[in-house]
């Protein structure tokens, strides 16, 4: 197998920014150093760029894995976004052989569904039972527009179902019946909120925040969810990050409706140029694509981080002219000529895309 040496770059190792060469043998990071003047089989000179561990996506939806109707392609909707490793949010079709077979790595957040105010998990457990130890949680719509709820009770059993096995739950809080407040106050450390931005009835702003800001102190993750422009309030995020509500986590909630075409190349690239334009330091972003998802997802060990002996899942990344627009629904627009983008993406060590 090939080793690959990248040079001059500002490394992102999944904590801190420092600037170093790595070096890759195989499918494994060999050697970070100030400089490295090894022999390789191939050597990208990544001055002015930012060699980062593989981004995580901690909300996507995958081709045969979440329903026909949203699944979109793995390896196109990802890697060309630096992004290495993401989680299904809707897993209702495929199983574990399915995820597996992906040059992406994957793990399955299986789908629960609401009926008359009560949690059925009829579909989950066939769904666990399936995905076996590639499901990591519950999703479930806590939306009007979209399950029959109108009370947070049957999150509470989602919950308890959920912990019970090990397993967190991820919560799709738009259009909420209730305060977010009460979600919340049900989920527990280590639970997600996504798109936990949204503008319209029971948002995060209502209450100044303090039910977000006592809920992240406890563990609950806050993830963006951006969906583009449809599941977030830019204003209201924006308002967060002022305040110092700082997302732990930062997703695409990917589609096939989404994937590059929304206000510019939609993916991974531009959430993280979003969140810049809106506040985020660079710091925190780079945590909330690497460390902070594989941390969410169970995957400490192996994902998020880059260090000698990890698997060499490495994306690079320029700030430059890639411009973006979008409006979301309350006619709040964002747009700038720059923006994040990949040069260079390394999946087990092999290039597996170049720009």
């Amino acid at each position: 197998m090939a080793r690959i040496l990248i040079k001059n770059g500002r490394v992102w190792d999944g904590d801190r920014f420092h600037y170093a060469d790595v070096l890759t043998d195989g499918n494994t990071v060999a050697k970070i150093a100030p400089v490295i003047s090894e022999t390789a089989d191939f050597v990208y000179d990544a001055t002015g760029k930012t060699v980062s561990a593989g981004l995580v996506d901690a909300h996507a939806h995958m081709r045969g894995i979440s329903t026909d109707k949203f699944g979109t392609q793995a390896e196109l909707s990802c890697l060309p976004f630096g992004v290495t490793a993401a989680a299904d949010a809707s897993g209702e079709n495929g199983n574990r052989e399915l995820l597996e077979s992906f040059l992406l790595k994957g793990v399955v957040f299986a789908k629960a569904r609401f009926d008359n105010d009560r949690a059925d998990f009829t579909k989950t457990k066939e769904r666990l039972a399936l995905f076996g130890d590639k499901a990591v949680g519950i999703k479930v719509y806590f939306d009007t527009t979209m399950s029959p709820v109108t009370s947070v009770a049957p999150l509470r059993e989602v919950c308890d179902f959920a912990h019970q096995r090990g397993l967190r739950v991820m919560v799709h809080c738009a259009h909420s019946p209730t305060p977010m407040a009460e979600i919340l106050q049900t989920l527990g450390a280590g639970d997600i909120l996504t798109h936990a931005f949204h503008g319209g009835e029971h948002n995060a702003a209502e209450d100044g925040f303090e039910a977000m800001r006592q809920a992240q102190a406890r563990g609950v993750i806050l993830d963006v969810g951006f969906a583009g422009h449809v599941h977030t309030d830019f204003a209201i995020l924006g308002q967060a990050i002022a305040q110092g509500i700082v997302p732990d986590v930062i997703s695409t909630d990917i589609t096939r409706f989404s994937a590059f075409t929304r206000g510019g190349r939609y993916g991974m690239t531009m959430c993280m140029s979003m969140a810049r334009h809106l506040g985020m330091s660079e710091e925190d972003i780079f945590r909330a694509v690497t460390a902070h998802p594989a941390k969410a997802l169970g995957k400490a060990d192996g994902w998020g981080h880059l260090a000698v002996g990890r698997t060499a899942d490495i994306a690079v990344l320029d700030f430059g002219e890639e411009g973006f627009y979008l409006t979301d629904k309350a006619g709040h627009r964002i747009s700038s000529q720059a923006g994040y983008r990949c040069m260079l993406t390394l999946s087990n060590g092999q290039v597996a895309y170049r720009n």
